[in-house]
């Protein structure tokens, strides 16, 4: 069944597909500490919902449809795909429940202060999961973009951002990589999201204007901008080299400091090259520049 092929936004002509979307799309935010990467639909805000093609309704499949361009929009969030499908299931006694939201090609996503690129998004209403994949993905926040090849992954519940294979994070001319990035997403009084913590394990890389480490696993304060580099750590400036079980990067003030490992065990190691810019800064007690 089509409802409409109208480009105009959508509101009493389809009543069900505009509720059904509000849902899908919008779910229930994780708190008022989290960062909101899609309002929580409490405010009685209608949904306007535009397509290019159709808006349909397939019974047999318990499916809304929405086609060619369509895009759905609520309180400053703007979700657009080229086809956006809504899945409900029929609760007794209380109608309609939307379960799963599903955008494709061209998907973005698009807030105040942050936007989600991909080819495919897939919305989890009872896990309040967000799973984007295809090409070209990307999360953009204020201060962050975050690439990745595998998927991004939004868990409203704990306000947690997730890039798998080959996952990097940039920020200003520093960049980090690592096989998975999990940041945590907080929402600013401003009401654009930044990220406020990043964790990376796997293949740690971190490039900045005069340095390049190497690790296993990577944490990172945005607001410190400070990284924590675990597990074989090679810190390197120029032809100088630094080896360790552990260092720490202040992006800020570009002094590093590797540290031998836990209770001093182990050795810090540097190889140290005449005329070449010396790695980092002196910073006490187990460290080494």
């Amino acid at each position: 069944m089509t409802l409409t092929n109208s480009r105009r936004p959508v509101r009493s002509a389809a009543p069900a597909v505009a509720v059904a979307l509000a849902f899908g799309l919008w779910g229930l935010a994780a708190g008022p500490a989290a960062a909101q990467l899609v309002p929580d639909g409490a405010d009685g805000l209608p949904v306007a919902i535009d397509a290019d093609q159709a808006i349909e309704w397939h019974q047999d499949r318990k499916a809304y449809v929405a086609r060619g361009r369509a895009s759905a929009e609520r309180g400053g969030t703007t979700v657009h795909g080229d086809v956006l499908t809504a899945y409900y299931r029929e609760i007794p006694g209380k109608g309609n429940e939307v379960f799963q939201l599903v955008a494709n090609g061209n998907v973005r996503i698009v807030g105040p202060g942050r936007q989600v690129l991909g080819g495919q998004a897939i919305y989890d209403a009872d896990r309040r999961v967000l799973v984007v994949t295809g090409g070209n993905l990307r999360l953009v926040t204020s201060d962050h973009l975050v690439t990745a090849e595998d998927s991004l992954e939004y868990y409203e519940d704990r306000g947690l951002a997730v890039a798998r294979g080959n996952a990097v994070a940039v920020r200003g001319d520093d960049r980090m990589r690592a096989d998975v990035l999990v940041g945590l997403l907080v929402g600013g009084a401003d009401g654009a999201t930044r990220l406020n913590r990043i964790d990376g394990s796997g293949s740690v890389v971190i490039t900045t204007p005069t340095d390049v480490a190497r690790s296993e696993k990577l944490i990172y304060s945005a607001a410190d901008e400070v990284a924590v580099l675990l597990g074989n750590v090679r810190l390197t400036r120029g032809d100088n080299q630094l080896n360790g079980e552990a260092a720490e990067m202040n992006m800020r003030t570009r002094i590093n400091r590797v540290i031998s490992g836990r209770e001093g065990a182990g050795r810090v190691r540097g190889l140290l090259i005449p005329g070449s810019e010396p790695t980092g800064a002196p910073a006490g007690s187990g460290t080494a520049r």
